[in-house]
């Protein structure tokens, strides 16, 4: 490689940083895929549709799209986007998915490990995950800033959104022990003060910034003042400084009150990671299941307006559904089947639950549950649609809902022209778990056929 490409290389790869794909300067191939059915998202088909990819992104879809000599064409009776897996650690090295030291401002994407089990990324591509929100510290209190990244299997997934969320744990089982009730009421109010703390801390920064820029117009005007009159100004200086002197008096400068600069708000990575989420800059996800815990966290975070709040788990959220539908607070559902003995806050887990939440106005989002099986997400949202769920709402529910909650409905989620170009192939609709998956394309390259 000459010299000056190496450099603009290793230029590009510290900018985008260690995880994020590098450009590829062949370009990926040109790719086209003709279905039966072909949905765009859900609730939006277009029969006998084509949908034309280039350089990794949908450039074209209807039913009269041109394709250019010597494209590929995949053809299939269903095609829909990549599924999105809200509640995962796909990828994450494990040691940091089980520490319960994480911090609010304790990144995902540094814990990203692509040579930590890479077939496991294989088996979800396979199962049609194509991105998924990744989090660590997933039983400690505070779980830090989450990231959604694309399931690669190459050495070097790429990060969507390196701040997709901040994350938040309150009465789930630790170390086998579920906590008492006053734990777990102190664990939301620790979350609320934590909240309070990094609102203040926003305002303090707002306030910096406004002394600041009063600061510097007393300055400017100071200034120009002492310009205007300068020679004057120069002679009582000159004048003080010799009666200073013949009275063996130390010469002191006049002080002004506005040379006090305003002092600036000392930086804290935790309060800003807090600060964000009370400003409504990314979601706050909080895993919480129990009726006490959901009442008391819906009662405290009503004040804070601009607070984006999303709950993952909430086996028992269904009698709050009127105020989630209200606030427009998401539930990501882990419809999954649990033997007996079960975690203690999944005692009253319903495979329905997902179902009930969709039918009285929540957003619902289907997650596989914050561990590393993304490959049974189809399954999942299958399941829920067995349980009672609307198949357009469940396949949502995978789809376009979790990218738009997340702040990626730009990029993923969707095969609208811009998107990602991460699409599924099926023999038959893509929540019939008898219907082959046949095709899945990440970012415009068939990955698996």
């Amino acid at each position: 490689m000459p010299a000056g490409a190496f450099l603009f290389v290793l230029a590009t790869y510290d900018r985008l940083g260690p995880f994020q794909q590098l450009p590829d300067p062949q370009g990926t191939p040109a790719l086209a895929v003709r279905a039966e059915r072909l949905i765009i998202r859900p609730g939006e088909e277009i029969e006998n549709g084509t949908l034309l990819i280039e350089r990794g992104v949908v450039i074209a879809a209807g039913k009269d799209v041109a394709v250019p000599d010597g494209v590929e064409v995949i053809e299939g009776k269903v095609a829909c986007a990549g599924f999105v897996d809200p509640w995962s650690s796909l990828g994450l090295d494990p040691t940091s998915v089980g520490d319960m030291g994480t911090t609010p401002s304790t990144r995902a994407v540094d814990a990203l490990n692509p040579w930590y089990l890479p077939e496991e990324r294989g088996e979800a591509l396979r199962g049609g995950v194509t991105s998924a929100r990744v989090q660590t510290g997933q039983r400690s209190p505070f779980a830090g800033i989450g990231a959604l990244v694309h399931t690669d299997e190459d050495t070097r997934p790429a990060v969507l959104l390196e701040d997709a969320c901040l994350a938040s744990t309150i009465g789930v089982s630790r170390g086998g022990r579920a906590p008492d009730v006053f734990d777990r009421v102190a664990e939301v109010d620790r979350l609320i003060g934590a909240l309070e703390k990094g609102k203040r801390y926003r305002e303090s920064q707002i306030d910096y910034r406004a002394e600041l820029e009063k600061w510097t117009k007393a300055i400017l005007e100071k200034t120009t003042e002492l310009e205007k009159d300068f020679k004057k100004a120069k002679k009582d200086r000159e004048k003080e400084e010799k009666e200073a002197k013949e009275k063996d008096k130390e010469f002191k400068e006049k002080k002004y009150k506005e040379d006090k600069k305003p002092r600036r708000v000392k930086v804290d990575a935790d309060d800003e990671a807090l600060a964000r989420a009370v400003n409504g800059e990314v979601p706050l996800v909080v895993e919480v299941h129990r009726a006490s815990e959901i009442r008391r966290l819906l009662d405290k975070t009503e004040s804070f307006d601009r607070l984006r709040l999303v709950l993952a788990g909430g086996a028992e959220a269904l009698p709050f559904a009127e105020e989630l539908v209200e606030r427009d607070i998401p539930v990501i559902v882990w419809p999954a089947p649990m033997g007996d003995p079960r975690p203690d806050e999944y005692e009253e887990h319903d495979l329905s639950m997902a179902g009930d939440l969709a039918r009285a106005g929540v957003r619902v989002l289907i997650g596989s549950g914050g561990g590393r099986d993304a490959r049974e997400l189809r399954f999942l949202a299958a399941l829920a649609v067995g349980h009672g769920m609307d198949a357009e709402t469940a396949l949502d529910a995978i789809t376009a809902a979790p990218a738009r909650v997340f702040d990626a409905g730009g990029r993923v989620g969707t095969l609208e022209r811009g998107r990602s170009a991460d699409v599924l192939v099926f023999d038959g609709d893509p929540l019939d778990t008898s219907s082959p998956l046949r095709f899945v394309i990440s970012r415009g390259r068939v990955v698996v056929r």
